[in-house]
Formats: structure tokens, C-alpha cells, sequence
């Protein structure tokens, strides 16, 4: 089996990401097929349960409230709204829930009080629940651990090196702080990032590095391809390549043969041989249902039938088990 290695080199991942097309998808998916589940496929569900009206500048993002994109506004989602969403993403085949709040950070207040009802309410229906609310404090992380929250996504989105480029209203270091919290909590972590921001190669593999290096690899890494979305400043950056896309989850499987690799944002413009080649490069994971947040999607139909067609399975939910049901020892297991 592949080494689990926390000590990756810059020079490594570039040579690995610069491999040649084919050998890089084939040294992918040999790794990959050493999980003997390599053809289950995570299918996650994402709402927003609050849009728009966000304090931060990040540049591609439609919901910051100083860009003007047509985005509307809404408060708090109500919980039957949430779990009446929960069901039909269960319905489709999603074996998890993520719940997008558009905040800088999550305050103590009544909003959050609510967050926890909703996260005890979709653990119920027995589906693993994502939430992505911003920033946390340590006591934040553990209420939603209490709640039984199962997983917690804040991307890096960039390397350390471009990120003020693309966000000035938070550090780097309070993100990767966030996930120290999510991490002591014993919450499972989901963080990757987003390419097409206009960022480098060098980025892209410095990001890869910081990911691969923590203490614990994530359990989740979504690679996403930016959205141009118009009144946000990236508005205008052509489409990132498929084949950046496929370069990105092959060197992402290699590096961290045993996270699930989830491909994101972007998929609706991909076809059905483009994303067959993001699965054969280790993507193990999709966000399905007609949106992400505020962008299109594909239908879970859409999906079901391409599973058909490439023989993949949906992963059923708590594989791993629940997290309070998940051992002591530090073991790399997929989240």
C-alpha cells in the first residue's frame, strides 16, 4: 500500500503535477485502485440555509455583499425547509448534507442556535452533515460536534503566497487556525481549493503542499474550477482547462491516497468523458442537485445515469463509522 507521507516537497508535487498526461492518470489510478471501493463515489447534497449579505471581499464569490451580482438576499433558511431539502437529496442518492451559511464567521447568537437544531435534525435522517459557516472558535467546533456534525468545509481556496490577492478580509493563518479547531473537536475536515483565480502552477502545487502537510491529512479535498460569476472581480477570467482540473485530482490521489477527492464547482461544463477522467484520476466524490449554493449543477438523474453508464456505486453514509464512534489511534482513514 502507498505510504501516507505528511512531509511533502514543493519540488515533489510539482514533478508529480508536470507528469505527463496519461502516466499521471495511470500512476493515479493505480493508487487509487488500491482501495478496494475505488469505484464508490461520495455523493454529497449543498444548500444554502443563508445567502448573500457576507462581509468578505473574497473575489469570486457572488454572495459578498460588495459586489453587485443579482444574487438575493435571505435570511435563515427554516428547519422544515432544511430537512424537506435533506429528504430529497436523500432521495437522489446523496449520502451527505452541507449547509452554506454566507458569514464571516459564526457569531454566539440565535442564528447559530438554529445551525445546531438544523445539524441534530439531519442526523437524524441518517445522513453525514457538512456545514461551511466560516470561521470558528474552539467552543464553536465543539457545540457542533456535540450536535453530531460530521464534517466541516473551509477551503484554503489558494496558496498562501496569492491568497491576499484574492481575499484581504481574513489571514490565511485564521483558516488553517479554524481547521486546528475543527481538528481538536474531532469534527472530520473537509478543505481544498479553487483553481482558475488567475493563480500559477507554483500556487496551485504550494497549495497541495500546505494540505498534504498538516498533522492529519483532510478527509475531504474538493477541487474546485472558479465560476465566473458577473460583478465579482474574477468575473472576466476565461474557464480553467479539464485538463487542469484532471492534473489537479491525480496529483491531490497521489499525494493523499487516502482522502476523498471531490470534484466540485465546475462540473456542469464538463462532459461526461471529461469527468470519467477526473474518476479514473482518484475524484471519488461529487456535489450533486441543481445547485451549489448560488451556481447550476447537475441533476442527481444526470448523475445517476453517468454512474450507470462508468459502473460506479454511491457510498453509503458513516462508512467510517460516526465520529464519535471513530478510534482513538491516529489512523489515515478516508472521512
Amino acid at each position: 500500500m502507498t505510504e501516507v507521507r505528511h512531509n511533502w516537497t514543493k519540488e515533489e508535487i510539482a514533478e508529480i503535477y508536470h507528469t505527463p498526461l496519461l502516466d499521471l492518470v495511470y500512476k493515479a489510478a493505480t493508487i487509487h485502485r488500491e482501495n478496494k471501493d475505488y469505484a464508490e463515489v461520495q455523493i454529497s447534497s449543498l444548500i444554502s440555509i443563508k445567502t448573500g449579505g457576507c462581509s468578505e471581499d473574497c473575489a469570486y464569490c457572488p454572495q459578498a455583499a460588495r459586489y453587485n451580482t443579482g444574487v438575493n438576499v435571505h435570511a435563515m433558511m427554516p428547519k422544515d425547509e432544511v430537512i424537506a431539502a435533506a429528504e430529497k437529496a436523500k432521495a437522489g442518492g446523496a449520502s451527505r448534507l452541507c449547509m452554506g451559511a454566507a458569514w464571516r464567521e459564526v457569531r454566539d447568537n440565535r442564528d447559530f442556535d438554529k445551525v445546531i437544531d438544523m445539524v441534530k435534525a439531519v442526523n437524524e435522517l441518517d445522513m453525514e452533515v457538512c456545514c461551511t459557516l466560516g470561521m470558528l472558535t474552539e467552543g464553536q467546533a465543539q457545540r457542533l460536534a456535540d450536535a453530531g456534525l460530521y464534517a466541516y468545509n473551509h477551503n484554503l481556496d489558494t496558496s498562501e503566497e496569492d491568497y491576499k490577492r484574492i481575499i484581504t478580509t481574513r489571514t490565511y493563518d485564521e483558516r488553517l487556525k479554524t481547521l486546528e479547531h475543527v481538528r481538536k473537536a474531532k469534527i472530520t475536515v473537509c478543505s481544498g481549493g479553487i483553481i482558475g483565480l488567475g493563480e500559477t502552477v507554483e500556487d496551485r502545487v504550494s497549495m497541495l503542499k500546505t494540505l498534504s502537510n498538516l498533522p492529519k491529512h483532510p478527509e475531504s479535498v474538493p477541487i474546485n474550477a472558479l465560476v465566473p460569476v458577473a460583478g465579482t472581480p474574477l468575473a472576466d477570467q476565461p474557464r480553467v482547462s479539464v485538463w487542469d482540473m484532471v492534473r489537479m485530482v491525480a496529483t491531490t490521489r497521489i499525494i493523499m491516497p487516502k482522502t476523498v477527492v471531490r470534484l466540485s464547482a465546475g462540473r456542469t461544463e464538463m462532459s461526461t468523458v471529461e469527468q470519467a477522467f477526473c474518476f479514473m484520476a482518484g475524484a471519488n466524490s461529487i456535489f450533486a442537485g441543481e445547485k451549489l449554493l448560488t451556481t447550476p449543477n447537475p441533476s442527481f438523474d444526470t448523475d445517476m445515469a453517468m454512474f450507470e453508464l462508468l459502473g460506479l456505486s454511491p457510498r453509503k453514509a458513516f462508512k467510517n463509522g460516526r465520529p464519535n464512534e471513530v478510534k482513538k489511534e491516529e489512523v489515515e482513514v478516508a472521512g
